[in-house]
């Protein structure tokens, strides 16, 4: 049994206080500065506390009704980012989940060579293939679509490789007695693989959707209107580049109400995302 220990159990709680605040603190700011007035922020030094215009930052965020950059509307940004993080983080679980399958599961030519190819493109992330991948998108048509945003990031390598280790580990046993009862291989699938893979499917949501939502480098070239800008390019658009003066409050209201999405994502689903990482009793 492990004694506790006053001065290290203080210590270590201080410690994690500490890392929180740290943490914390620019995200407070972000706040604070969002509460303010443009001239105000750029006063020195910058106010810590919040200030009394934080409906007229966020109204004019959420609307685009702020002057010269700050003009696109944050609530069709967030739509965007929605909509295709959805795609994204659907189409790569059932993907992966499918294809998973395929190599645990059925015997046919070249099956680890398959499983390898797939694994090996973890080496080949967007930026690598962003020029090819652009043109087969623009080739579709599908340049500035919800389709052109999102499908050329619905493959992982890496939940693949996750859920072909997690169906390993499932007993034969399970497969014979599905077989015995006359279960096809999809009601298999359905039945037994799908539920028991229940936790480790809502930890890959909450890390897919977090990766969908913070994609900026293929929407900044795929998007080329700014009613298809997602959220991570549209705070770019706001600061601008022009010679008018960037309005910050509008800006920072812009990037607290994007932490907001995955943020109630990860507290709505904690207990499965932990639970998922860390469940061994499969």
């Amino acid at each position: 049994m492990v004694e506790r220990n006053t001065g290290t159990s203080i210590l270590a709680h201080a410690i994690m206080i500490l890392g929180a605040l740290v943490v914390a603190f620019p995200i407070y700011l972000a706040f604070v500065a969002s509460t303010h007035t443009s001239q105000e922020i750029m006063q020195t030094p910058m106010p810590l506390l919040p200030g009394s215009h934080l409906w007229a930052s966020y109204s004019a965020a959420l609307t685009g009704s702020g002057q010269d950059n700050a003009s696109m509307p944050v609530a069709r940004m967030m739509w965007v980012s929605f909509v295709t993080t959805t795609i994204i983080t659907v189409g790569k679980i059932s993907i992966s989940l499918l294809s998973a399958f395929a190599v645990v599961y059925f015997r046919f030519p070249l099956r680890k060579l398959c499983f390898w190819a797939i694994f090996i493109t973890l080496m080949l992330p967007v930026e690598v293939r962003i020029g090819p991948t652009y043109q087969v998108v623009a080739d579709l048509g599908m340049i500035n679509t919800y389709a052109g945003l999102s499908v050329p990031l619905i493959a992982s390598a890496t939940a693949t490789f996750l859920f072909r280790q997690f169906f390993l580990t499932v007993p034969d046993e399970l497969v014979e007695a599905a077989r015995v009862d006359g279960a096809g291989p999809m009601r298999f699938f359905k039945d037994i693989l799908v539920p028991l893979s229940s936790t480790s499917i809502a930890a890959l949501f909450v890390i897919q959707f977090i990766y969908g939502w913070n994609q900026y480098l293929w929407p900044l070239i795929s998007a080329t209107s700014q009613d298809m800008y997602p959220i991570g390019v549209g705070i770019k658009q706001l600061i601008g580049t022009g010679d008018a003066a960037p309005e910050f409050n509008v800006i920072m209201a812009t990037a607290v109400l994007a932490m907001l999405p995955p943020a109630v994502v990860v507290v709505l689903m904690q207990k499965w995302f932990i639970k998922g990482l860390v469940d061994t009793e499969k």
